[in-house]
């Protein structure tokens, strides 16, 4: 004879009450789950919240971080903060350039220009590489001559977040034959990750010369 095992009444909480107390349970159960998930869900928000100030901390930090650049011999607060150059800053950049551009001779002048190019940005290198060029090649042809460029006291040097124009006068020597101009340079620029690039660099209003 097959013997079959009854729960016993401990093991089954439901044995000995009411229909209505199961379906409490049930409910009961539901909800605990409903709000658990509920905090699940308030929690996963909180960590996206959470990532999200502090992605936005590290960006701020990160535009505010100051790059420090201090040449050898140079002074003053030569800084570039997120991709804003100091004044001091620019106004190294722009002597830099104007002497490595504007004066040279035939024996100074492809030194010169090869450190020019090792900041131009690779978006204009070939252009400006080429314009170069061709002044070495005139040099080739006109070994007389040479170019000096001085940044004039009596006009001011401005410039905004990308361009920087600077009054000069050139004087021009070809065979002991000299002649003076005066105009401005435009500097096009761009920070890039804390560094300077030179993006253009243009003669305006050269036609007249200086008496």
């Amino acid at each position: 004879m097959r013997l079959i095992s009854r729960p016993s009444p401990a093991s089954d909480p439901l044995i000995g009450r009411p229909a209505s107390y199961g379906i409490h349970r049930y409910l009961q159960g539901s909800a605990n789950l409903f709000e658990e998930n509920r905090l699940l869900k308030a929690a996963i928000a909180g960590l996206f919240g959470i990532s999200a100030v502090l992605g936005a901390v590290i960006y701020s930090t990160d535009q505010n971080a100051r790059t420090v650049v201090v040449p050898f011999g140079a002074g003053g607060d030569l800084y570039i903060t997120g991709n804003k150059p100091s004044e001091a800053y620019i106004r190294t950049m722009t002597r830099d350039i104007i002497a490595l551009s504007g004066t040279w001779s035939t024996y100074s002048a492809d030194r010169q220009f090869q450190e020019l190019l090792s900041i131009v940005h690779p978006s204009a290198y070939n252009a400006m590489r080429d314009s170069l060029n061709g002044v070495l090649d005139e040099l080739a042809n006109n070994p007389t001559l040479s170019i000096a460029t001085y940044i004039r006291g009596d006009q001011p040097v401005t410039w905004g977040s990308h361009d920087i124009v600077v009054p000069v006068e050139k004087v021009r020597v070809i065979g002991g034959v000299v002649r003076k101009f005066r105009g401005n340079i435009r500097i096009g620029y761009a920070i890039d990750h804390g560094r300077f690039w030179l993006t253009r660099l243009t003669e305006e209003q050269f036609d007249a010369e200086a008496r």
